[in-house]
């Protein structure tokens, strides 16, 4: 079997030395030193400030949404909304859900896939409190574009940056861009912690609000100030987080062959991703955007049958799945390519003739 996606595992005994200092200390949670110094570590290697480490990438959207005062009010209160993509995963629209927060959908790109900036400003309406943008694949939004909307509306901006880990725009972290902007640490992603996440903040004081609110508002042993929660990472996490980091170099240099293999391949017989040259590239996933719907289901199948996993990345279209108030808006583009795309495997130890075999079994149903 051949997945679509495989964990990095970094090397076993510099594991082993970190989880020995945590049983010689006997500090698991709470702020540890592992959590410590991998904070400062990705602050400098992402080039970023105000990071904050939490248990996962869904629980990071959760509490920059809470810290910047996107969440809902109360029950008697009209519901906030947010404008965001339907391209993307269920995450994205399910956290501003359980924030009590109506996700707008708006339509996307159809070269970027992406947030498109022309379609935000008309969907804007006196219940708008924040433009929650999603880096699909590691790719950019338009962020400057965003940014000039959300600033002349008074509008908040947390980008989903799950996919988007090292990426740089125009010679700077992508990450900087917003009022915050998350990432995911799940174990499938170019840079994990097991189970894990993160926010960057642009203003420290939305840092330090979000740093009690993961600590159960406590701001002392007896003093509590927020309402809060626990989100917390732990020291097996950071652990785990500072050995992935350790070896990020070569893990990128492994996903890179892949991923200039597949497209190589398709760049003259699929509709790639549009990247501009001003942006880095992580190698996190390769989509793939075919002719129709029966394409991709014919290529998954032929795929399936010589035990290679591919996924329909993202499908189904969440304006077709989650409700929301008042009318639907038209979003034809991001359904028509959820409906004609797919992701093929990438992952650091996926042999070459393995991607070559995954390259002739598409191809050859694409002839037929």
């Amino acid at each position: 079997m051949i997945p679509v996606t495989k964990p990095y595992l970094p090397n076993r005994e510099k594991l082993d030395q970190y989880i020995n200092g945590i049983y010689e200390r006997g500090w698991l949670t709470n702020n540890g030193p592992l959590v410590q110094e991998l904070t400062r570590r990705l602050e400098e290697y992402l080039g970023v400030e105000n990071l904050l480490l939490v248990g996962n990438g869904t629980l990071a959207l959760q509490i920059a949404y809470r810290a910047l005062g996107v969440s809902g009010g109360s029950i008697t209160e009209k519901p906030s909304e947010a404008i965001t993509t339907p391209f993307t995963y269920i995450a994205t629209a399910s956290s501003l859900k359980w924030e009590g927060v109506e996700p707008i959908f708006v339509d996307i790109d159809a070269q970027t896939w992406c947030l498109n900036p022309a379609n935000i400003e008309v969907a804007i309406t006196s219940a708008t409190k924040a433009i929650v943008p999603v880096h699909v694949f590691g790719n950019t939004c338009e962020v400057e574009a965003i940014d000039r909307i959300a600033e002349q509306h008074d509008l908040k901006v947390i980008y989903d940056g799950a996919h988007a880990f090292g990426v740089t725009y125009k010679g700077e972290s992508l990450l900087k861009h917003g009022d915050a902007t998350t990432l995911s640490f799940h174990a499938t992603k170019l840079f994990h912690s097991i189970e894990g996440g993160a926010i960057i903040f642009k203003h420290k004081a939305d840092l330090e609000r979000a740093r009690r609110m993961i600590n159960f508002g406590l701001a002392s042993p007896e003093e509590i100030v927020d309402v809060g929660i626990n989100a917390k990472m732990s020291e097996f996490q950071a652990a785990m987080g500072l050995c992935v980091l350790d070896e990020i170099d070569e893990n990128l240099k492994a996903r890179a062959e892949v991923w200039y293999n597949y497209e190589a391949a398709f760049k003259s017989t699929a509709q790639l991703q549009f990247r501009h040259s001003y942006i880095s590239c992580n190698y996190s996933y390769f989509p793939l955007l075919l002719e129709s719907e029966a394409d991709i289901k014919l290529a998954m199948r032929n795929l399936e049958n010589k035990q290679i996993q591919s996924r329909r990345y993202f499908y189904p279209c969440l304006n077709d799945v989650m409700e929301h108030q008042g009318e639907k808006n038209a979003v034809p583009i991001a359904r028509d390519i959820s409906n004609r795309i797919m992701c093929l495997p990438i992952y650091s130890g996926l042999a070459i003739d393995q991607v070559e075999e995954i390259i002739q079994t598409i191809k050859a149903g694409c002839d037929k």
